[in-house]
C-alpha cells in the first residue's frame, strides 16, 4: 500500500544565500486554541494529583534527650542552629545542616520553662527553668570548648516560666510572677512590672517594636505591656486558658495566640475587643504555636499528637503532620530560611519536617524550576474546581482524630440549633441572634 504525503522542498520557492539561512514564514495572528481551557484544566487536576503522591513531609528525626522536649529556640543569625530544652532541664544545640548535636548542658534541675537567644549578636543565649534559675550562656564557649557552666546565673524568688529577648538589643524580659526587664550579667532587674497576682506563664517581645511585650496569664487574660509605661496597654480575657503566643515578624500589629479550646485566635493589638480570626482544626489543646519568617503562615502543636500548617488569613489548616509514634506534640519551630518545621514531642523526639510536603529538596536544574512554577500558577488558578479542590484539601488522618472531630461537629451543630431555638422563642430572627465565633470565646471588653 502506498501512501501519498504532502510535502515541498524549501529549495524550490527560496531564494539561495551566502549562509544558508533562510527567513522561517510565521503566522502572528493564529486562531486561539479553542481547547486551551480544558487542557490547562486536565494538567492543574494532574499537577494536583502529583502533589499528593510526592508528599512525603518528614525529613529527620534528631535523637538524644531522654525526656520530653519542653521548648525549641532558633538563633537569629545563623539559620542552621537550633536549641532545644527538655523536661529533664537538659539543653541541646543542634546543627540542622549536619543533623548532629554539636553541645549537651545539664542547665536545670526539673524542667526547662523556656530559652531565648540573643537578638543584638547572636552570641548568648539565657535559658529559665522550673528550678527558679535564670542562667546566661555563651554559645562559643558551649560549643568550641565544650563548657558545662553557665557564664552567669541568678537565684530567682519565685518560678520563670517564660523568657523573650527584646528586638535589636541583648536586654531580655522574663514571666512569672510579673515581668522583668534585664540586662545581660545584671543581678536584679532592670525594671519589674506586678500585674496582679495570677502567673503570667508565656510572654513574647515585639520582633519589630522593642518596647511592646504581650503575655498571658492564668486567670484566661492576655495583654499587651509596653515598657515604656507603668500598666499594661490593654487587657482583655478569653473563655478558656491561652497557652502560648507569637508575633507575626512582619505585622507589628498581629499576634497568635494557642488557647486551650482547640482552636487558634489572631489578635489586632489596636483592636483586641475580639480576635479578627480564628483558626480550627485541632481535636485537643494548642500548646504552642510559632509564624514563618515570611509572616505568611503559622505552625500550631496540639496535644492531639499532630501539627498543623496555617495559612495567616485562614481558619481552617492548609496541612496536618503525623507519624505512628509520635505522642503529644509540646513545642513546634519554623526555621529560620523558612524551609523547614521542627516539632518537640513527648516521646523525646525532635523531627524535622518540610514546610510544604511535596517540596524537592537539594538543587532544581533550570527545566525543574519552570516545570514546578507553571503547575503551581495551575493549581492556584484552578483551586476552586471541585475536583482539584477534593483531592488538594483531602488528608487522611489518624482514628482517634477522625472520630473526635466528628463528634466535636456534632456538638458544634447542636449548639447552633440550640441557639436559634432560644433566638426564636426571644422573638429574634436568624440574622439578629447570630455570633460570630471570634466574639463567643472573649468574656467582657477590652481594657485599657
Amino acid at each position: 500500500m502506498k501512501i501519498k504525503v504532502i510535502s515541498r522542498n524549501p529549495n524550490t520557492y527560496q531564494r539561495e544565500t551566502v549562509d544558508k539561512r533562510n527567513k522561517i514564514v510565521r503566522n502572528f495572528n493564529t486562531p486561539a486554541d479553542p481547547f486551551r481551557a480544558q487542557t490547562e484544566y486536565t494538567r492543574a487536576l494532574n499537577a494536583t494529583k502529583l502533589e499528593r503522591v510526592f508528599a512525603k513531609p518528614f525529613v529527620a528525626s534528631l535523637d538524644g534527650h531522654v525526656d520530653g522536649v519542653q521548648v525549641l529556640a532558633k538563633h537569629p543569625n545563623r539559620p542552621s542552629t537550633v536549641f532545644s530544652g527538655a523536661r529533664d532541664g537538659q539543653v541541646k544545640i543542634w546543627n540542622l545542616a549536619s543533623r548532629e548535636c554539636q553541645a549537651t548542658l545539664d542547665a536545670h534541675r526539673g524542667l526547662v520553662n523556656d530559652i531565648s537567644v540573643d537578638n543584638n549578636n547572636g552570641e548568648n543565649f539565657v535559658t529559665v527553668g522550673q528550678d527558679a534559675q535564670l542562667k546566661y550562656w555563651k554559645i562559643s564557649s558551649v560549643v568550641e570548648s565544650q563548657q558545662k557552666t553557665p557564664a552567669h546565673s541568678i537565684a530567682i524568688d519565685g518560678i520563670v516560666y517564660g523568657v523573650s529577648h527584646l528586638s535589636f538589643s541583648s536586654d531580655f524580659v522574663t514571666c512569672g510572677e510579673d515581668i522583668s526587664v534585664w540586662k545581660p550579667f545584671r543581678e536584679t532587674p532592670l525594671r519589674s512590672y506586678n500585674l496582679g497576682t495570677d502567673t503570667i506563664h508565656a510572654c513574647r517581645a515585639n520582633p519589630i517594636e522593642e518596647n511592646v511585650i504581650v503575655g498571658c496569664r492564668s486567670d484566661r487574660s492576655i495583654f499587651v505591656l509596653d515598657t515604656r509605661q507603668d500598666v499594661p496597654l490593654k487587657k482583655v480575657t478569653m473563655k478558656m486558658r491561652p497557652n502560648k503566643v507569637s508575633w507575626n515578624p512582619m505585622e507589628a500589629y498581629s499576634f497568635t495566640v494557642a488557647s486551650e479550646d482547640f482552636s487558634l485566635y489572631t489578635f489586632d493589638m489596636r483592636y483586641m475587643e475580639h480576635p479578627v480570626q480564628s483558626h480550627q482544626g485541632f481535636t485537643s489543646a494548642v500548646l504552642d504555636v510559632d509564624y514563618s519568617p515570611t509572616g505568611q503562615e503559622f505552625v500550631a502543636a496540639g496535644y492531639d499528637r499532630s501539627i498543623r500548617l496555617f495559612k495567616a488569613r485562614d481558619m481552617t489548616s492548609r496541612d496536618v503532620y503525623y507519624t505512628k509514634r509520635m505522642a503529644s506534640v509540646l513545642s513546634v519551630l519554623w526555621s529560620a530560611d523558612s524551609k523547614f518545621v521542627l516539632s518537640g514531642s513527648n516521646e523525646m523526639n525532635i523531627r524535622v519536617w518540610k514546610a510544604n510536603a511535596a517540596e524537592k529538596l537539594g538543587p532544581l536544574t533550570k527545566r525543574e524550576k519552570q516545570a514546578f512554577a507553571y503547575n503551581e500558577k495551575l493549581r492556584e488558578t484552578y483551586k476552586n474546581h471541585p475536583d482539584v479542590r477534593r483531592i488538594a484539601k483531602h488528608r487522611n488522618v489518624p482514628r482517634h482524630i477522625f472520630t473526635a472531630a466528628k463528634e466535636h461537629k456534632l456538638i458544634r451543630d447542636a449548639r447552633a440549633r440550640r441557639d436559634l431555638r432560644r433566638a426564636k422563642a426571644q422573638g429574634l430572627d436568624e440574622e439578629e441572634s447570630y455570633l460570630p465565633q471570634t466574639q463567643k470565646v472573649m468574656l467582657g471588653d477590652a481594657e485599657m
